[in-house]
C-alpha cells in the first residue's frame, strides 16, 4: 500500500488554508493540475472524500475539517522547528553564562551585554561578577560559556582570546590639588597617601614598578583587592590611586576626578572559553563585540576613553 507523503499533506493544509486550488498553487509555487493530483491522490490514499465541488470552487467535508486540526499540529510544530532552527542560525536564541573579573562587570561589561541581548530577544543571559581565579575555575570546570579574567590566566589549558588593553588611570579626590594638571606623571606622586591593590598582585607589580623606576616615594595606607574599594577610599578624599578606566569612570561622577597617567600602564584581560567545547557562535559573537568596543576606546584619547560610556 503506498504511503501518505509530505506534499499530499502540504497541499491539503494549502486548501484548507487558501480555500482554492489556485491560491494553494501559489502558496506551495507550484501549478494547479500539480496541486489537483496531490489531492487526489491524498483522498484515495486516506479513502475519505475531502472536498465537495459546489460550483466552480471545492468546499472541505467535515471529514476534512476534522482532520486539519490534526494536520495544523503537526505543522505547528514543524514551524516552530523551523523558527528555531532560524534563531540558531542568526545567533539570537538560547542562553549564554559569563563571568567576568569586578572591573568590568561593575558596569561597563554589563551595559555591552544588555546592547547585545536587545537584538536577540530569545536569548538568556546569566551574568557573574567575581574576581579573575575563581573567573577561571567557573569556566575550567563548564560553569559558564565565557570568562573575562586578568591576565596572566592561571590555567594555561584554557583556550584564550587577548582583548585590547586600555591604559591605567590616575585617580583623585574631588578638589586635590593633582586636579589642576591634564596628564600626571609619577613624580606628582611624591609624598601623597596612595590607595594599592593588594601586594602580590600582577597589577601591584605593574604599578610598583614605574614609580620605583622614577624614585618617587608614596605613603602607602591602604591595600585591598578590588578597585570598587580603592576608588571608595579615595572619594572620602583619603588618597590617590592608580586605577583601571571602567572603575574609575563608574565613580567619575561621584567625588573623584580622573586623569591620564603616563608612562602608560596597560590594563590586560583576556576571554577564555571551556576547553571541553567548542565555544558557541553565540558566545564567540559577544566577545567579538567586546573586542570591538575595547578597539574603538582605545582609539581615544587616554582621558576620554576612561570617561567613555
Amino acid at each position: 500500500m503506498a504511503r501518505i507523503n509530505s506534499r499530499q499533506v502540504e497541499a491539503f493544509r494549502a486548501m484548507m488554508l487558501t480555500g482554492s486550488v489556485t491560491e494553494a498553487a501559489k502558496l506551495m509555487t507550484v501549478t494547479q493540475p500539480a496541486v489537483s493530483r496531490l489531492l487526489r491522490d491524498f483522498q484515495a490514499l486516506l479513502k475519505m472524500e475531502l472536498f465537495e465541488r459546489r460550483g466552480t470552487g471545492l468546499v472541505p467535508t467535515a471529514a476534512a475539517t476534522a482532520l486539519y486540526t490534526e494536520v495544523e499540529r503537526s505543522f505547528v510544530g514543524l514551524e516552530r522547528i523551523t523558527a528555531a532552527a532560524e534563531e540558531i542560525r542568526g545567533r539570537r536564541t538560547g542562553s549564554l553564562r559569563i563571568a567576568a573579573l569586578p572591573a568590568l562587570s561593575n558596569g561597563y561589561l554589563p551595559r555591552l551585554a544588555g546592547h547585545f541581548l536587545k537584538e536577540r530577544p530569545n536569548l538568556n543571559l546569566a551574568f557573574f561578577g567575581v574576581i579573575s581565579p575563581i573567573v577561571v575555575d567557573w569556566v575550567l570546570n563548564n560553569q559558564c560559556d565565557i570568562g573575562f579574567a586578568e591576565v596572566p590566566i592561571a590555567h594555561s589549558g584554557l583556550p584564550s582570546l587577548r582583548l585590547p588593553p586600555l591604559a591605567r588611570v590616575a585617580v583623585l579626590p574631588t578638589g586635590h590639588r593633582l586636579a589642576e594638571k591634564q596628564v600626571l606623571e609619577p613624580r606628582d606622586f611624591e609624598g601623597e597617601t596612595f590607595v594599592s591593590l593588594s601586594a602580590g598582585s600582577a597589577s601591584r607589580h605593574l604599578i610598583d614598578q614605574i614609580f620605583h623606576r622614577s624614585d618617587v616615594r608614596r605613603v602607602l595606607r591602604v591595600e585591598t583587592t578590588l578597585s570598587e574599594i580603592m576608588c571608595g577610599m579615595v572619594s572620602s578624599g583619603l588618597g590617590v590611586a592608580i586605577c583601571d578606566p571602567f572603575t574609575a569612570e563608574e565613580f567619575s561622577t561621584r567625588g573623584i576626578v580622573v586623569r591620564p597617567f603616563l608612562p602608560r600602564i596597560d590594563f590586560e584581560f583576556s576571554a577564555v572559553f571551556p576547553a571541553q567545547r567548542s565555544p558557541s557562535p553565540v558566545a564567540l559573537d559577544f566577545v567579538e563585540t567586546v573586542r570591538k568596543s575595547l578597539a574603538a576606546l582605545d582609539e581615544q584619547p587616554a582621558h576620554e576613553a576612561a570617561l567613555s560610556r
